[in-house]
């Protein structure tokens, strides 16, 4: 029986290799990871996890009216900085929320106004970098449509020094939605996760601003949404699977270095 192939030209994306799954009933925004602890992020609940058992150890659960859609967090000097905003309503508006990390005690909030609805903020290189997502329809304001999803850099004060935008092929596949996750990996490489496709955009940031370059699209295991690295083990990738609510840990294949 003949074969039919692919053509030569045709290259195989590279492949995160899933290693355990957690269960974890907050599993729904994304997660995040400090080494030794996870944290299942939902709209408006957190759960600080032991990586190591998968065993719950603090939760912290608030009113939906005030905290509608927690988008992701990360852990930055003792403290939980999560991406929050008022989606799916409109006029958008964004803002951090603080978590002391060890019990999740709320600690307060700090408006951020951008270019969209903020789904993450990470700390790389001395900098925060913000990503502001754009939708079409649901969500979405009139004039701006997914294409207007924009990364923007900030000093440590949170003055805006430089922004970019996403590349076309990039954005093609996060449409209708938007950059869901993001994270700075080795050799300041950008890893972003969108909505809905189990992949992983490997991307470079031009000096001072303009539109961000794809390196590389991985295949992982989950679909999307707000991702982590395992604390000082760049190569581990941690993302959820929503629809059966898990924290999914997948050892990265190596990146081009150019």
């Amino acid at each position: 029986m003949a074969i039919d192939l692919p053509p030569a030209s045709v290259t195989a994306s590279p492949v995160a290799v899933e290693l355990r799954r957690i269960a974890a009933p907050d599993a729904d925004q994304g997660v995040t990871a400090d080494g030794d602890h996870l944290y299942a992020v939902s709209n408006h609940a957190i759960t600080r996890i032991e990586a190591r058992t998968g065993r719950q150890v603090a939760r912290w659960d608030g009113d939906p009216a005030r905290f509608p859609h927690i988008n992701s967090c990360i852990v930055d000097h003792g403290n939980l900085l999560c991406a929050a905003s008022n989606y799916p309503n409109v006029p958008m508006s964004s803002r951090i929320e603080r978590f002391d990390a060890k019990t999740l005690a709320y600690r307060g909030t700090q408006p951020l106004d951008g270019p969209g609805s903020l789904t993450w903020v990470v700390a790389h290189d001395g900098s925060w970098w913000a990503c502001y997502a754009n939708y079409d329809g649901r969500g979405g304001m009139a004039g701006r449509d997914h294409s207007f999803t924009t990364l923007v850099r900030y000093d440590r004060d949170w003055h805006q020094t430089a922004q970019w935008r996403f590349p076309q092929a990039v954005l093609n596949r996060m449409a209708p939605r938007s950059a869901s996750g993001g994270i700075w990996g080795k050799g300041d490489l950008l890893y972003v996760t969108g909505h809905d496709r189990p992949e992983l955009y490997v991307l470079k940031a031009p000096p001072g601003g303009g539109t961000l370059t794809l390196v590389a699209t991985v295949t992982i295991p989950t679909d999307g949404q707000a991702i982590a690295l395992g604390g000082h083990d760049k190569d581990l990738l941690w993302s959820i699977e929503r629809r059966t609510r898990e924290l999914v840990a997948s050892r990265l294949p190596p990146m081009p270095k150019d």
